[in-house]
């Protein structure tokens, strides 16, 4: 049996599928010749299946990176699911429940850990992945290595060190969805690949219409796009009250709807987007919390209520729309003002640098740390209390926290819903004749170890709630059953939390000692404005194809789309796209030259007169050509 052949059968048996979605084969083959690989593929086009298809093709143990918590649990979760044996070590985990499960990876026949990036530069790590048969280093979400990136995050300039403790010949696997250019150089420099090898699929999504509106009453908007687009679907906004309002707007036209964000619990979160996945709920209002791991594959339209940051989250978040290749619709919807209020983020997002330190000296405060201590610190952090704590300002305090991130001096992860985890630390015949000296405890222990297995080798998760409908007994009385075992050192037991974390990654330093580069803050700044500056022209824009704007961000180039709301209005003019684009390069070339009026540049167009005029007039009427008080011609160069 080929090569081909082996992974095509692993693909049908733990996935269902008999073939593979394009470009997964060829990324597949490149890995398993040993061939540092980046994969350049859209969301939703089954970036998983390309490393964990080669890992299962193959002895040894694929680590995988990734940022997101929530995503690397439900993917260990949905493998455990089919006999799959992996791992997930994160920032929320005991030191001792870190030291077992890798451990476990040593001795225990894993195939997967998949692992946050803050915890590779630890020393537990380095010193146990070393005797590791490492099979395969997977990165998701591979752009936020680069500065050049719209989410850049320090640690993952830590997984190069990988290389260090690990065998030569293994390959690294980085996949991302969005990367210009300059950041696929980065990305393939910063992993220190051994030579320059990249696949892509097209940006180019041909079944997806784009369309910008700009519209002042934005309910009407969407009650009426609602009522022509049959299917679910997305508003993206970026205010957590906002998408409450709105969802309670659409409930109250009787149509189902619902809203999701980053402040709801973690529970209530799970069940909406359970409810949306379903089809018990029609439209999802949500923040940009939500979308990453979303497996729907009918999505009908996603529309954009604000202006995003950036081209690239723009792209990834609309790109959620069609991915089963039927017709869908990427709407942004915005207002004259919106154009002030997206520039106004730049004030907001980059507090000055004094702010910054004042921010570092609270929560230095706020979390007990002195001076010269902290450094590798984890620590529960709730922005929500912070904030109304010392009575600051919610945005402020983000955004200068996510600075001080991209200086290296802390790490703020998403909020993680850790549930409580036990393990044994007894042998089985110790344990007998605890039970045996302690009949009163004899049968909750005989509860735990029927209700859940694994409980010798490794932390296992447990659900108190689930053991107190089982026993009977009080969910308080679980709990003290717990804390006793574990006070008599016959379990460890770790009480389930929600919170998110800080990691110090340096110690606290003295006010003077923080330093933020001027040079380093002025180019972040520059790098986040032209990111914003390049989104607002593409909305402003009624003259170029919106499909054409986007794939020319990421370096591509192609032909109009034909269906978007500018070629839409340009076809009406019945001119191929040769023929305008011909006949508008002649009309810039004189207005750019010779400031002409209106009866002396067509004079000078050559060609025909009638379709000469027809592109003329659309170029007045789209504000690209600009006329002055003496009748003079001018180029519009910002639209």
């Amino acid at each position: 049996m080929d090569g081909l052949d082996r992974y095509r059968k692993i693909l049908t048996k733990y996935w269902g599928f008999s073939s593979f979605r394009p470009l997964q084969e060829e990324i597949i083959s490149s890995v398993m010749s040993g061939n540092d690989t980046l994969g350049l593929m859209p969301t939703g086009g089954g970036k998983s299946i390309t490393f964990q298809v080669p890992a299962l093709a193959c002895e040894g143990i694929c680590i995988v990176v990734s940022p997101l918590i929530a995503l690397m649990k439900d993917q260990v979760d949905r493998l455990l699911s089919m006999d799959i044996r992996a791992m997930v070590i994160h920032t929320g985990m005991m030191k001792d429940e870190i030291s077992i499960s890798l451990d476990n990876c040593i001795y225990g026949d894993y195939k997967f850990l998949y692992i946050s990036p803050e915890r590779i530069g630890s020393e537990v790590f380095r010193n146990r992945v070393a005797r590791m048969n490492v099979s395969l280093v997977a990165i998701d979400e591979a752009h936020c290595i680069s500065q050049w990136g719209y989410d850049f995050r320090p640690s993952y300039l830590k997984i190069s060190s990988l290389r260090d403790v690990i065998p030569k010949e293994v390959p690294f696997l980085a996949l991302t969805a969005t990367a210009t250019p300059k950041v696929v150089e980065d990305i393939v420099d910063k992993l220190r690949f051994k030579t320059k090898n990249v696949f892509k699929t097209g940006y180019e999504r041909r079944n997806l219409t784009y369309l910008v509106r700009e519209i002042e009453d934005k309910e009407s908007y969407l009650l009426k796009t609602l009522s022509r687009v049959a299917g679910s679907g997305i508003v993206y906004v970026r205010s957590r009250k906002r998408s409450a309002e709105i969802a309670a707007m659409l409930v109250k036209e009787n149509i189902q709807a619902t809203y999701y964000h980053a402040g709801l619990p973690p529970e209530t979160r799970h069940q909406r987007q359970l409810d949306w996945i379903g089809g018990r709920v029609r439209v999802m209002i949500a923040t940009n919390a939500f979308g990453m791991g979303i497996d729907k594959a009918d999505v009908r339209f996603v529309l954009h209520w604000d202006i995003p940051d950036s081209i690239e989250s723009y792209f990834q978040e609309s790109g959620r729309a069609g991915r089963d290749g039927k017709p869908s619709w990427a709407v942004l919807i915005y207002s004259k003002a919106d154009i002030s209020r997206a520039r106004d983020r730049i004030r907001v997002s980059f507090p000055p640098p004094d702010r910054i330190k004042d921010i570092y000296e609270l929560l230095c405060n706020f979390l007990q740390i002195p001076v010269g201590a902290g450094k590798n610190g984890i620590y529960d952090f709730s922005l929500e209390k912070f904030v109304t704590h010392y009575r600051l300002q919610v945005a402020e305090v983000y955004n200068s926290i996510k600075f001080l991130e991209r200086e290296g001096y802390i790490e703020l992860t998403e909020e993680i819903n850790n549930p409580s985890r036990v393990n044994f630390v007894v042998s089985r015949d110790d344990l007998y004749r605890f039970q045996v000296a302690n009949a009163s405890l004899d049968g909750f222990i005989k509860l735990i170890l029927r209700s859940y297995t694994g409980l010798f080798s490794e932390f296992v998760p447990v659900n108190e709630e689930f053991l107190s409908k089982k026993s009977g007994l009080a969910r308080d009385q679980i709990y003290n059953f717990m804390v006793h075992l574990s006070n008599q050192d016959i379990i460890r037991y770790i009480p389930g939390k929600k919170s998110a974390m800080i990691i110090f990654t340096e110690e606290r330093l003295p006010r003077k000692s923080l330093l933020i580069t001027p040079e380093n803050y002025i180019e972040v700044r520059s790098r986040f404005q032209e990111r914003l500056e390049k989104m607002i022209e593409y909305v402003t824009s009624n003259t170029r194809c919106r499909a054409s704007m986007l794939l020319e961000y990421f370096g591509e180039e192609t032909a109009r789309c034909g269906h978007c709301d500018v070629c839409l209005n340009r076809n009406e003019l019945d001119l191929s796209k040769y023929e305008f684009d011909l006949i508008l390069s002649r009309v810039r070339e004189i207005v750019e030259r010779d400031n002409p009026d209106m009866v002396t540049l067509m004079s000078k167009i050559e060609g025909d007169e009638e379709d000469n005029l027809k592109v003329v007039r659309w170029l007045l009427d789209h504000d690209k050509l600009i006329s002055s008080s003496a009748n003079r011609l001018t180029w519009n160069h910002e639209k």
